[in-house]
C-alpha cells in the first residue's frame, strides 16, 4: 500500500537567511551519537539558537512569531557539507514538512526526500519576495504545490522546480524505497524461488 502521497503542503513560513548552510551548522556533530532520531528537532540549529548556559541567541526559529511554521525559506547550495541523514531529520522532526530554497545539496535532498519533505527551488528574486511578505505578515499562509510546481500565499504566486523523479516519488506516495521494498515482499520471494539452485560438486 503506497505511503501518504505528498501533493502539496501549507502552513505558516520561516526564512533562514544566508548560502552554503551545511549540514554541521543544521546539526552539531555531537548529536551523531543518538541512537534513535526520536527528538532530533532540538538539535536544529542547535549552536547558532543558544549560547552555552542554555539561554536563546537571536535567530529566526527563536523568534515567537514564526514558532510551528511548517515551510523553511533558505538560499543557495542548503544542506551541503558532510552526507549526514540527521540534518533533515533535525528539520522534519522540529515540524517542518517542506523547504523552498535556490537549490539544495544532492545528498541532503535525497534524504530529505525519502522523509516526504519536499525540496523545491525558486529564483532568489522570488523567494526574497515571499520572505518580505512573511516579515510583514507571520501568519501568512503558504502553500508549496508539488504537483503544479508553485508556491503560493495571498494573491500571489511563483513557479518552483523539482526533479521529475523526486515530484512523482512524492505525489505517488512512493518517497521511501524501503517501504517500496517491503510491500514488494511477496513479489521477490516469488523471484528468489525461480531463480536456478546452486549445486555443490
Amino acid at each position: 500500500m503506497p505511503l501518504e502521497a505528498i501533493k502539496q503542503v501549507s502552513g505558516r513560513a520561516v526564512y533562514l537567511p544566508g548560502d552554503d548552510i551545511d549540514t554541521d551548522r543544521i546539526t552539531p556533530a555531537r548529536y551523531l551519537k543518538v541512537v534513535t532520531f526520536d527528538g532530533l528537532g532540538e538539535a536544529l540549529f542547535y549552536d547558532e539558537r543558544f549560547n552555552p548556559d542554555g539561554s536563546e541567541k537571536p535567530h529566526p526559529l527563536n523568534d515567537p512569531r514564526f514558532k510551528g511554521a511548517r515551510i523553511m525559506l533558505v538560499g543557495a547550495n542548503f544542506g551541503c557539507g558532510s552526507s549526514r541523514e540527521h540534518a533533515p531529520q533535525a528539520i522534519y522532526r522540529a515540524g517542518f514538512r517542506a523547504l523552498v530554497g535556490e537549490s539544495f545539496a544532492e545528498i541532503f535532498f535525497g534524504n530529505a526526500t525519502t522523509l516526504s519533505m519536499p525540496c523545491v527551488t525558486a529564483p532568489k528574486a522570488d523567494i526574497a519576495a515571499l520572505a518580505r511578505a512573511i516579515e510583514e505578515d507571520p501568519n501568512l499562509i503558504v502553500t508549496v504545490d508539488v504537483e503544479r510546481l508553485e508556491v503560493r500565499y495571498a494573491d500571489k504566486a511563483f513557479k518552483v522546480n523539482l526533479p521529475p523523479t523526486a515530484q512523482k516519488a512524492l505525489v505517488e506516495g512512493r518517497w521511501d524505497p524501503i517501504a517500496d521494498l517491503l510491500e514488494a515482499s511477496d513479489l521477490i520471494e516469488e523471484a528468489h524461488a525461480r531463480l536456478p539452485r546452486a549445486t555443490l560438486s
